[in-house]
Parts: structure tokens; C-alpha cells; sequence
């Protein structure tokens, strides 16, 4: 598993993984290969009032597994929902496109279900075991926005 950064315009988010071999070799000009199963760490949400961190290693599990040709997003409270703090749950996934560093995710699946069948932009970049994306999640119909 490696290590995803998510950034928004105002927001990061951070995964670990255990493989420290770096996908991405500036020198060979290599394809930046983003498949794996990615670990969020930690995420920044900046909004109109203020900023929240998240610890996803705290109160928060939460994982981000791409293929060939889809993604997908999971995370639950890591109390098993013994209490009102932890019994957090969210999926979500579909296709995604990836040019150069240009990653886009269109949302197929979703347990929030007015975010689906939208499209999320991200630049993404790797270091060593650490995957960053750049980008704003935002549904425009519902006025909702998800930084990471």
C-alpha cells in the first residue's frame, strides 16, 4: 500500500503505504504508473470559516485503491460504530483518466448519491511512496464541496 496526498485548491490529504518503491522516475521519464492501494493519512479542508485536519489514522480508516481503469474510495470510523463520533461511513468509485499528471475520477458509485455521475480534476504527482493530487471535489447541484 503507498502513501496518497490529496490536495484541493485549500486542502491536502495524506496516504501511507508499505511499498517505499517510487512509482514515478523523473530522470527515465518513465509514465507516471498511479496503480495500488493507497492509505489516506491525513487531509486539510479549507473553507469560507475556517480549516479542519483530518487524521485518518486517528478516529478515521480510510483507503483509495486504483487499477487499470477505475478507482475506489472507502472509509469508516475506526470504533466500528460503537459511538456517535466514529460510525462514519463513505464509498464511492468509477472510471478514471489519467494524462501525463491531468487525473480525472468520474464518480459512478456513490453512497452519497447526489455526488454521482460527476467529474473531479486533479493534478497528481508521486514521491518516493507518496501519491499528491491536487483538486476540488464539488457537486454543484447540492452546493457541497469536498477539498482534498
Amino acid at each position: 500500500m503507498k502513501i496518497l496526498i490529496c490536495f484541493a485548491i485549500f486542502a491536502t490529504a495524506i496516504i501511507s503505504c508499505n511499498n517505499i518503491q517510487s512509482s514515478f522516475d523523473i530522470t527515465s521519464s518513465k509514465k507516471l504508473n498511479i496503480q495500488d492501494t493507497w492509505k489516506w493519512m491525513e487531509g486539510i479542508t479549507i473553507e469560507k470559516n475556517g480549516s479542519a485536519i483530518t487524521n485518518y489514522t486517528k478516529h478515521k480508516l480510510f483507503i483509495k485503491v486504483i487499477n487499470a481503469t477505475h478507482f475506489s474510495c472507502m472509509g469508516h470510523g475506526r470504533n466500528k460504530g460503537k459511538d456517535s463520533a466514529t460510525a462514519y461511513y463513505s464509498s464511492g468509485g468509477g472510471r478514471y483518466e489519467l494524462n501525463d499528471s491531468n487525473y480525472t475520477e468520474h464518480l459512478e458509485y456513490c453512497n452519497a448519491r447526489e455526488w454521482e455521475v460527476n467529474n473531479f480534476h486533479f493534478t497528481v504527482s508521486i514521491h518516493n511512496d507518496t501519491l499528491t493530487s491536487r483538486g476540488i471535489e464539488k457537486v454543484d447541484n447540492i452546493g457541497e464541496q469536498d477539498k482534498h
